[in-house]
């Protein structure tokens, strides 16, 4: 101590000049000198350290082996970290222990041994580290995948990964590591987007989109990507922070509710929802909305009372009542609806209890009946109009005798078959009178569905027949999606399948407008996919098939069925004309009939090929330029 005494300028001299801390002890390990950096760490006034041992700065729980530690350390001579591979602490005045390092060399002065310590407080190392620790496990930890690019080298290539990101993608960290994060789009680049996303790179600015990015096995998913941007102090960006969430099932979901709204809006029929409680209404699509003249926001301020001239609420909601029981699961009724102008006309209604987000709702399905209703009236009307047309042409011609007595014997016949088979079911049906008979019950059901829609479409042949005769038609040209007509054509088609028959849908036509007559068209493809259907054996497929040409758009329906015999192709589109290998098949013979007097009205042809027992294809081939042909025509609005 005495020779630190004698030299304690010099040491004073050395030992201020440096930030870290100094403590020199002797072979006794008492403090011989320090620095006024040591004694700020341990809260020890200047030299009071001067004299005590060292143990005073060494947590107790040190202190049974750190004598055996320094005696070796001594014996060795040789200058080293202290505590090489363990955390060190100190203990400060106060009782405070802190983490440290500790440098120790040995030296020789005057014969003695002492050693040296140069201790650093690494109290905000530490904290550093333990931070940096947390951030890290963190992110590792985190259900989102996380992605670090490196913006200074090119092509910012990502240098870090979680787990998270790997279990999203399927790729490995090595995998990974070293490549642009575009990778992940695989071939489908252009999305619009990627474009922006890029933008907001350049200008060193976040960025979030939804893109449709691709797994290491090729599935796709719908990444929900923010992209930020990590700067220094200077402002230069140094790395890109992307965050990504596998938002696949919200995306799908989306998609499928804009499809069932679609689908919900361009129906043809009245579509309502209104709430189980109030009754009020929530929605109605277009069909409702030009039917009934009221706007959806006006709709909402009413109950379907206020459009049922004929119901108090009180009777609608006992209408109701096995609905929400659960006794039934759809109702099926007719009443009248009142339009907003005050006119009023018959509807079937279809309800059903349904869910629409949070709240039970009826949904509404109605259908305007008045052409239905005024079936019976119209029928005899024709019936007698076009007799005495036929009476008084046969008194002037005689060749027309023989078109009369085939249209009499053809309304007989067509109407005898079907109506004998509605009556049959109907007496079978009232002998099946137990539960478990149920399924016999519904197939003669069917079978009266069947024949009921048979009829109806004889007698909406027969008045189109009357109608163009009379020349009482008006066209309504508009511009409308080609397939949403095909799913309303084939739904219906579909009904009338035989055994192992199937329809199959034109591909890519979800985006073809056409602009023609709605009904015209519905009515014509109806005819002749219900040809198809007839006209073709079991397990045969009916092909529909568009063509979108430069100047035309071709509609062909293709069968597998019986054909028409080449020696009877020129009469095939004569009214009442049926081939001679279909006569034992139902038909009326005015089908084809109708549908080429509506098409070539329009300024449309309709054509065919046909082979005998190979089958036939019928072509409706459609102008693009059709409005100017409808300017050129007064029936047409």
């Amino acid at each position: 101590m005495q020779a630190f005494e004698k030299n304690s300028t010099i040491f004073n001299l050395l030992s201020e000049g440096v930030s870290e801390g100094i403590i020199v002890v002797n072979k006794k390990q008492n403090v011989v000198a320090s620095n006024s950096a040591a004694e700020k760490m341990f809260g020890y006034d200047k030299d009071e350290l001067i004299g005590q041992p060292l143990e005073i700065l060494i947590p107790k729980r040190y202190h049974p082996n750190h004598d055996k530690h320094v005696d070796n350390f001594i014996s060795k001579s040789e200058k080293r970290q202290m505590g090489h591979g363990r955390e060190l602490f100190g203990v400060r005045k106060n009782g405070e222990e802190f983490p440290l390092e500790a440098g120790l060399n040995p030296f020789e002065l005057y014969d003695t041994t002492y050693v040296m310590a140069l201790v650093i407080d690494i109290t905000n190392r530490k904290a550093v580290e333990k931070d940096l620790r947390m951030k890290s496990e963190a992110l590792q930890s985190a259900s989102n995948g996380i992605v670090i690019s490196d913006a200074l080298k090119p092509d910012n290539p990502i240098i870090y990964c979680n787990a998270s990101f790997q279990t999203l993608t399927g790729y490995s960290e090595e995998e990974t590591i070293g490549k642009n994060c575009r990778f992940l789009q695989g071939d489908d680049k252009d999305q619009d987007c990627i474009v922006n996303m890029r933008n907001a790179i350049k200008k060193g600015e976040s960025s979030q989109a939804i893109l449709r990015n691709y797994r290491k096995d090729g599935s796709l998913f719908y990444n929900d990507l923010y992209i930020t941007p990590i700067k220094d102090r200077f402002g230069t960006i140094t790395n890109y922070i992307g965050i990504q969430n596998d938002v696949t099932e919200r995306v799908k979901s989306q998609q499928e509710k804009e499809h069932w709204a679609k689908i919900f809006n361009e129906s043809l029929n009245e579509i309502f929802l209104f709430d189980k409680d109030s009754l009020r209404f929530i929605n109605a699509n277009k069909g409702a909305q030009n039917n009934i003249g009221y706007t959806v926001k006006e709709l909402k301020k009413f109950t379907p009372v206020d459009i049922k001239p004929n119901f108090t609420e009180k009777q609608f909601r006992k209408v109701l009542v096995p609905l929400i029981t659960n006794e039934e699961e759809k109702i099926k009724f007719e009443t009248v609806h009142q339009r907003k102008d005050g006119t009023q006309y018959p509807a079937e209604v279809h309800l059903q209890l349904s869910r629409f987000g949070d709240q039970d709702v009826f949904l509404a399905i109605i259908l305007d009946i008045t052409d239905r209703k005024n079936y019976t009236l119209k029928l005899e009307k024709t019936v007698q109009e076009r007799t005495k047309q036929l009476t008084e042409a046969l008194a002037k011609e005689k060749e027309l005798n023989e078109l009369k007595t085939r249209f009499l014997s053809l309304v007989s016949h067509e109407f005898k078959t079907p109506l004998s088979s509605i009556l049959t079911s109907i007496t079978l049906l009232a002998k099946y009178t137990q539960t478990e008979q149920q399924e016999k019950r519904d197939k003669h059901v069917n079978t009266i569905k069947s024949k009921v829609r048979y009829l109806d479409t004889i007698l909406t042949d027969f008045l189109s027949v009357e109608r163009l005769d009379s020349g009482k038609i008006n066209y309504s040209l508009e511009e409308f999606p080609l397939s949403k007509l095909l799913d309303d054509v084939i739904y219906n088609a579909n009904m009338l399948l035989k055994t192992g028959q199937r329809i199959s849908y034109p591909r890519n036509i979800d985006d073809l407008f056409i602009y023609f007559d709605e009904k015209t068209l519905a009515l014509a493809l109806s005819n002749l996919v219900h040809n198809a259907i007839k006209y073709s054996p079991e397990d045969t497929a009916i092909d529909i098939i568009v063509a979108n040409n430069t100047d035309t758009i071709e509609i062909k329906v293709v069968d597998h069925g019986i054909g028409i015999p080449e020696e009877e192709q020129k009469h095939i589109f004569n009214r009442y004309f049926r081939a001679e290998n279909a006569l034992l098949t139902q038909g009326t013979g005015i089908g084809l009939n109708i549908a080429k007097q509506h098409l070539e009205n329009l300024g449309t042809s309709l054509d065919f090929t046909s082979s005998e027992n190979e089958g036939s294809i019928f072509t409706i081939t459609i102008p693009k330029d059709l409005k100017q042909y409808a300017h050129e025509n007064y029936f047409i609005n």
